[in-house]
């Protein structure tokens, strides 16, 4: 199966050792690149990450709900984020005199969360029939209160149809969050987004990785805050 797949790696050994020595060294590059760009948006958003999280606890705990959308890939990163804020979360271990008890931030059930980008047949009606730069701002219009989470994610921050969803999250009263990077895009200029992450690089690799991270670690403050107040 290998040899079908790369068949590059079965040439001779004087030809394949240089090219595994290349391929090994182009991977422990772009991990020293996600590591260094992790500890930069520590360092340049960290704050920011911070009052996004709380924000979105404050939203959570008086009931709101987290809609989040994007394209291509930053679609399955809004279903990701999504499902990671709906899944309850497991692993309750025992506390010293307490006999069962839960880390913080365990709750039995998981937090309101809903991706726009889900429904095929909405979304291809929505684009089908409206357009589809407005297949968010419609499903928000709809769905949306004021006490709601609107997060867009696009790692150009150009993408036309998340500036219009945040555009008419904001419009409705919601908490407004934007991931971008590089420079942040139409997301940074729009002024509807609450809380704007941009993440410090041109690669769209690293840019996505390291939205991943952004989000994971705003869960992990939502789940602590809300188990604060508990």
């Amino acid at each position: 199966m290998t040899d079908a797949l790369y068949p590059f790696l079965s040439s001779a050994e004087s030809d394949a050792e240089p090219l595994l020595t290349t391929v090994t060294r182009s991977t422990v590059e772009k991990a020293r690149e996600i590591v260094a760009l992790r500890r930069e948006v520590l360092t340049l958003l960290g704050p920011g990450i911070a009052a996004c999280g709380q924000a979105l606890a404050e939203a959570f705990a008086a009931g709101g709900r987290l809609f989040t959308f994007g394209n291509g890939g930053s679609s399955t990163d809004a279903q990701a984020v999504a499902h990671l804020f709906f899944a309850p979360e497991r692993g309750p271990h025992r506390g010293p005199g307490h006999g069962l008890a839960h880390r913080p931030g365990d709750r039995q059930h998981g937090l309101p969360a809903i991706s726009l980008t889900a429904d095929v047949a909405l979304l291809t009606a929505l684009a089908n029939d409206i357009g589809f730069d407005a297949v968010f701002a419609r499903q928000l219009a709809a769905l949306g209160t004021a006490a709601d989470i609107a997060m867009g994610i696009s790692t150009s921050g150009g993408s036309l149809n998340v500036v219009r969803g945040l555009q008419e999250a904001k419009h409705l009263g919601m908490v407004t969050v934007g991931l971008a990077g590089s420079g942040g895009g139409q997301l940074a200029e729009c002024g509807a987004v609450d809380h704007l992450l941009v993440i410090p690089s041109p690669s769209v690799h690293r840019i996505q990785e390291a939205q991943a991270t952004v989000c994971h670690v705003l869960w992990e403050s939502v789940r602590r805050a809300l188990d604060e107040t508990a």
